[in-house]
């Protein structure tokens, strides 16, 4: 399958179109609202939010990063990993902290903080579409620790439909859904806006050119290449990494028009993955060939 045919063929369950779709505010507004039965005035939403402290440390990068007029703040994640998911929400839950004691907060200033994971799997095999955590006192429940640390993991199997708001159940079947479902008529509001949203994206050639440079696909082949222990693995793994770039590219171009034989030689040649980002950026931009001949000029 193509770059290009992935990029269609994508699912709000993609972390790179989770992640559009939730950077759009209300998008995400109306999520928190739905399962949080809350309302919200204002949302700032940062998607792709990176957070590294010491490359000793392992760093992340979140999903959907967001806070409202309260300060409150929000981490909404499509896991897919189902290993060691309680290990990745304490974590996550310290990256947050530590971002804002970075920037000259005391603790007692630290606010109400959620860690939300949806996946499209039962992690503890309950049958519920919801389950959240936070620290209480093992001798006497009725006692928590009052750090508001709350951890949401939502679960696209569940079987207590009475037991959830009928919105985020739809939501979720919403999410379970593959490529032709999703586009399915629905009398669900908030997932016809999701849809609305999916296919503007999809029609977006600037988004399509961010899928294929995405930080999803190059923490991928990072995650691999730390993985590999042969010096050989890893530059053979940086080799198919630039081919697929290259691959990508050619795709996008051959939308704008006939591709040079010299054109395509000098696609092929370059060695260098940031310049071959670059040219993925200019050929989404593009209006022609020529135009893209004459943007690459500057590189």
């Amino acid at each position: 399958m193509s770059n290009k045919s992935k990029f269609q063929s994508l699912t709000i369950r993609d972390d790179f179109m989770f992640s559009a779709v939730m950077m759009q505010d209300d998008n995400c507004k109306k999520f928190l609202e739905m399962l949080l039965g809350i309302s919200i005035k204002e949302i700032n939403v940062s998607s792709e939010k990176s957070m590294s402290y010491n490359p000793d440390y392992k760093g992340i990068r979140l999903d959907v990063y967001a806070n409202d007029e309260n300060n409150t703040r929000y981490d909404i994640e499509m896991q897919v990993a189902k290993q060691d998911l309680g290990k990745r929400i304490r974590y996550y839950h310290s990256q947050m902290d530590m971002d804002l004691l970075k920037s000259g907060h005391q603790y007692k200033e630290l606010p109400t903080a959620y860690v939300i994971f949806i996946c499209d799997f039962d992690p503890f095999k309950k049958g519920k579409y919801c389950y959240t955590f936070e620290n209480r006192c093992m001798e006497d429940v009725s006692l928590t620790l009052e750090d508001e640390s709350i951890s949401i993991i939502l679960s696209t199997k569940g079987e207590n439909a009475d037991c959830i708001p009928e919105g985020l159940k739809k939501f979720l079947v919403f999410v379970k859904e593959d490529n032709a479902e999703n586009n399915s008529e629905t009398d669900d509001e908030y997932v016809r806006q999701l849809q609305k949203s999916i296919r503007s994206i999809k029609e977006d050639r600037e988004m399509e050119g961010k899928f294929m440079t995405s930080w999803a696909w190059n923490a991928y082949v990072q995650d691999r290449t730390d993985e590999a222990r042969e010096e050989g693995m890893k530059e053979g793994m940086k080799e198919g990494m630039k081919e697929g770039m290259k691959e990508s590219l050619l795709e996008f171009l051959n939308d704008l028009g006939e591709i040079s034989q010299a054109l395509k030689d000098t696609v092929m040649s370059e060695t260098r993955i940031d310049i071959l980002k670059s040219m993925i950026k200019m050929a989404a931009k593009a209006t022609s060939i020529s135009d893209f001949e004459e943007k690459i000029s500057t590189l």
